[in-house]
């Protein structure tokens, strides 16, 4: 008898180990592990470490080890099945009932050590003179030997019997229809054959960590350029998230979860110090994927390539996820520069660049709404209607009753403003003289809060350094747009000083590291001149508009108010259009 295998997984998935060993055990941090002294048997120097990562403890001093179900087996004298439903209990899980041990079972443990050897013999085959093509393009991506390791990254030469005879000498028992079922062969006309060859190898494991298929990326001139493991009994693909397992335990710490597109787009971002990034298979992010993703943040953020085909995937999930979210449960969206992906970033400007353009993602409902205004234009009544039939047939998605309403309010809230045509000029307001005296007038407008001006603050220093580097990489723009530079609204005392070198003619050098530049390679110069010149107004004016919104007034009077009033709204107005003239140009990268 035996718990569903699937149940076993998510509860070691939500259970966190050096919570679980914490609570009996000292740990401190030493390295990517946690150690402490033993409790399986005395001693005074730590040889007790956690991999919170791997999941499992292990002690080198007695041999103990296991994973958060073994430790409170032998912690409190527990039976398997105590353990497991004092652990499901603490991660609000539901214990099923227990099930005979099926030939399945059996048949996916052996596959899974079939595919756990062949990511063993790949691994070795980079240190052979065939893998040095392999070897070369991580160098040329910039991929460290501890990230090669650190992810498993291997080799698989280009034979179609290698791997086979490797496997057949390793086990000698195994069936001939197992290299099938682990995707690791092919058959074409009755003839087998390894399902890679030539490729630059990556490991995917399941939530647990066990190695379940593999990414083949081809060297050279081939197609496809990836290739996945087929479906089969332990590989499915829409059910899986790449570096799922490594990111899981960043991704609680953090309290954020990256979604990219590819396996490189992880490894980048890890090599810049981001751990919590898993990938989809190839494909566009599935309701299975978006599930284990909210099983460690309520928040994902996608962050696919800023090119079209990235887009695409992006409002593809922002759909897809519609029916699934509510309250705790949604997503965010980062746009990417045109013609970069996650890795160019992290490579050219590191973790600072990342961190930045992380501090612009947007929530679900925001992007959809963006995506509907842009998608046609909205200059008659009849596509203003249309426009606002679609946001109520998205908002019907909505399974969840109050996140619908609350989305289907906003939207319209926010349509009516968009399309709320300019008020004309109005003659000054004029109280009715039989009001009765003695009136004090409405309470004084106010401010924006503190903190919203600080983050406005932060957001458009960020902006200008973006611009700043954009234009140290364009030193020609420079004395073209030298006046909108001179007046671009700075505080911050660096980018005061790379401006100033900039209009000197003189290299900003280190000011602006860890910054990426607001755009990438446009097809022109002149169409660069015309989006960073744009850019420059638009931030320029945001900033003034902003300022004079922030001004308090002390209004005494109904005329004043109704004055004030006026000019608040279109302050509003012309703020948000400044707005939305900067995201479209950043999220297009200058496109139209």
């Amino acid at each position: 008898m035996s718990l569903p295998p699937d149940f076993l997984d998510d509860l070691r998935a939500r259970t966190g180990l050096a919570a679980v060993v914490g609570r009996r055990v000292k740990l401190t941090r030493a390295g990517r592990e946690m150690k402490g002294c033993c409790p399986f048997h005395n001693e005074k120097s730590p040889s007790f470490y956690v991999n919170e990562d791997k999941g499992f403890y292990h002690c080198f001093g007695c041999g103990a080890h296991g994973d958060a179900i073994r430790f409170v087996m032998e912690q409190d004298g527990l039976t398997f099945m105590d353990a497991v439903k004092a652990l499901a209990a603490e991660a609000g899980l539901t214990v099923p009932e227990m099930r005979p041990e099926s030939p399945e079972t059996k048949k996916r443990a052996g596959l899974t050590e079939l595919i756990a050897a062949t990511e063993d013999w790949y691994r070795l085959q980079m240190a052979t003179p065939a893998g040095a093509a392999a070897g070369a393009y991580l160098g040329r991506r910039q991929v460290a030997p501890a990230l090669q390791t650190l992810f498993g990254i291997g080799f698989a030469p280009d034979s179609k019997e290698a791997l086979t005879k490797h496997l057949k000498a390793a086990f000698p028992d195994m069936e001939p229809e197992q290299m099938l079922e682990a995707g690791l062969a092919g058959e074409s006309e009755g003839r087998r054959y390894d399902r890679f060859r030539g490729r630059l190898m990556f490991p995917i494991h399941d939530a647990r960590g066990r190695p379940v298929g593999f990414g083949g990326r081809i060297l050279g001139d081939g197609e496809p350029k990836y290739l996945n493991s087929p479906e089969g009994p332990v590989f499915h693909k829409g059910k899986l998230l790449y570096n799922y397992h490594r990111a899981a335990p960043a991704a609680r710490k953090s309290g954020r979860l990256l979604v990219v597109e590819g396996y490189m787009d992880v490894v980048g971002l890890a090599g810049a110090g981001l751990m919590e990034a898993v990938a989809p298979l190839g494909t566009a992010l599935t309701e299975d994927q978006m599930q284990l993703a909210w099983k460690l943040v309520p928040e994902p953020m996608l962050a696919f390539d800023g090119d079209g085909a990235g887009m695409r995937a992006a409002s593809r999930a922002a759909t897809r996820a519609l029916p699934l979210i509510g309250p705790g449960r949604s997503l965010r969206f980062v746009a990417l520069p045109k013609g970069q992906d996650p890795d160019d970033l992290a490579r050219s400007g590191g973790a600072a660049a990342v961190e930045a353009l992380l501090g612009t993602a947007v929530p679900l409902e925001r992007f959809l709404f963006e995506r509907e205004a842009d998608a046609a234009p909205l200059d008659t009544p009849e596509r203003r209607a249309e426009f606002r039939q679609r946001l109520k047939a998205l908002a019907n998605e909505i399974a969840d009753p109050d996140v619908k309403r609350d989305y289907l309010r906003t939207w319209l809230d926010r349509a009516d403003a968009l399309l709320r045509p300019a008020r004309p000029e109005r003659a000054a307001f004029r109280p009715d003289p039989g009001r009765r005296r003695g009136f004090q007038g409405p309470p004084p407008l106010q401010p924006a809060r503190p903190e919203t001006r600080a983050a406005a603050a932060a957001q458009q220093e960020q902006t200008c350094a973006m611009l700043l580097k954009t234009l140290s990489q364009n030193p020609a723009l420079v004395d073209e747009l030298v006046e909108a530079l001179a007046e671009l609204p700075l505080e911050t005392p660096s980018y005061m000083l790379a401006r100033d070198r900039l209009i000197a003619h003189q290299p900003p050098g280190e000011l602006l590291a860890g910054h990426a530049p607001l755009f990438g390679n446009l097809d022109s110069a002149e169409l660069l001149r015309g989006r960073v010149a744009a850019a420059l107004a638009s931030v320029t004016e945001s900033h003034h508009i902003r300022q004079a919104a922030d001004e308090p007034r002390n209004l005494d009077s109904d005329e004043a108010f109704a004055d004030a009033l006026l000019r608040q709204e279109q302050r509003r107005a012309q703020r948000q259009q400044a707005f939305s003239r900067l995201r479209k140009l950043a999220i297009e990268n200058g496109g139209a």
